[in-house]
């Protein structure tokens, strides 16, 4: 595997139960019950009347790699290692990388823990 780089995204993050998708998202979550929506936090006002429930002050960080698609155990790791220092993550998969947010005053102390088992800040 590539060396194990990560990145953390500019902007503060909300994690929102919606009614319909919002333009622009970062990503979007469709099943039978709910539309779930990251978006940028500074889009709350705009959106107030479509949202339904709002979980904000998250930053994003995204593994900087192409992971192959059958790969195991890839999240369990971080998600361990971040659960041992009591950091909650958000995670979710795209076809090809991974993203986890975590609350914004965390950060500092993922990033930490992420470079203690083996990854890289870019």
């Amino acid at each position: 595997m590539e060396q194990k780089n990560f990145y953390v995204w500019g902007g503060v993050f909300a994690i929102a139960k919606t009614k319909k998708i919002i333009d622009g998202a970062f990503a979007v979550i469709q099943d039978k019950n709910e539309i779930t929506v990251i978006f940028e936090e500074s889009k709350i006002g705009e959106n107030k009347s479509n949202i339904i429930e709002v979980e904000n002050g998250y930053k994003i960080i995204t593994f900087d790699m192409v992971l192959p698609f059958g790969l195991v155990g890839f999240l369990a790791k971080i998600s361990r290692a971040l659960a041992e220092a009591n950091i909650s993550i958000f995670a979710i998969s795209a076809f090809s990388t991974d993203h986890i947010l975590v609350k914004q005053n965390d950060l500092l102390k993922t990033i930490e823990k992420l470079q203690e088992i083996g990854f890289y800040k870019k």
